[in-house]
């Protein structure tokens, strides 16, 4: 006698429902508009898109935007796992309100930013003319403005993490004889490391289209300080839409594989801490 298989039916329902405005989204929002960016730069024929792509200016600008943007969500990284075990881990006055204060990148106007950032750190600037280097006007000034910007999401993406780790762990690996560098070393680092790697590629994949801050405090010079954005700017402004869209092309085809890599490595550390 065969027995009949009962299918299992989904916790939740409306999967199909739900799946199709996911794919809806995606395709006209997201996919869409970056495949009009592709099919825009090809009106330029290969000859004339691989002569755009590899201008020396262009190749300059990538070397800023790429350079600059890593090196920003490097000391994001860094800095913004330290904010948020100052806010998570302490009680102090005024916590809440440095709390509230991180997310204030988000609301403010980044050309806003830029011009603030501009006039503090010029050379004729408040704090600017205290320095013996230029800060504003180089690539020092540019890493300043993007880790502005995107200090919030590495905050924001290990601070719930820290609040729910449980506390008697720490608790048992101090009883345990271990110290204090070696409980965050082997108990706590490992747990914050797939937000950590979350937080950086979105603050590195922010500061590479960001455009409103940096283009105050950079000085747009080409060759030294013009970021990839500013090229396209220019194209547009120029009436060069093919030119721009090829440029934009590059950007998003490198920012997409580095993106991909990152993902990678976030979902292998998060795999290999729940396998050890």
């Amino acid at each position: 006698m065969a027995i009949k298989r009962i299918k299992a039916k989904p916790v939740l329902p409306g999967f199909g429902l739900t799946m199709g405005f996911t794919v809806l989204y995606l395709g006209v929002l997201v996919l869409l508009p970056l495949s009009m960016v592709l099919l825009k730069s090809t009106t330029l024929g290969f000859s004339g898109f691989i002569d755009t792509i590899s201008d020396p200016r262009a190749i300059a600008a990538y070397k800023v935007s790429f350079g600059t943007a890593f090196a920003a969500a490097c000391v994001n990284a860094i800095f913004g796992v330290l904010i948020a075990w100052v806010l998570t881990r302490y009680t102090f006055p005024g916590r809440k309100l440095l709390d509230s204060l991180v997310d204030l990148p988000f609301a403010l106007p980044t050309a806003v930013a830029g011009i603030s950032l501009t006039t503090l750190y010029a050379s004729e600037g408040w704090v600017g003319q205290f320095f013996s280097f230029k800060i504003a006007y180089t690539p020092i000034g540019i890493i300043m403005a993007l880790v502005f910007i995107g200090l919030p999401f590495v905050i924001r993406m290990v601070q719930p993490v820290l609040a729910n780790i449980d506390k008697e762990v720490e608790e048992v690996s101090t009883i345990l004889g271990a110290s204090k560098w070696k409980t965050f070393r082997y108990v706590i680092f490992p747990e914050i490391i797939p937000a950590l790697i979350t937080g950086f590629s979105l603050s590195f994949a922010r500061a590479l289209g960001e455009y409103g801050s940096v283009v105050f405090i950079s000085g747009n010079m080409p060759f030294k300080t013009e970021i990839a954005p500013l090229v396209i700017m220019t194209k547009l402004e120029q009436y060069d839409y093919a030119g721009a869209t090829a440029i934009a092309s590059v950007m998003l085809l490198f920012t997409f594989l580095i993106l991909l890599l990152i993902n990678m490595l976030q979902w292998w550390s998060g795999r290999k801490f729940m396998n050890g």
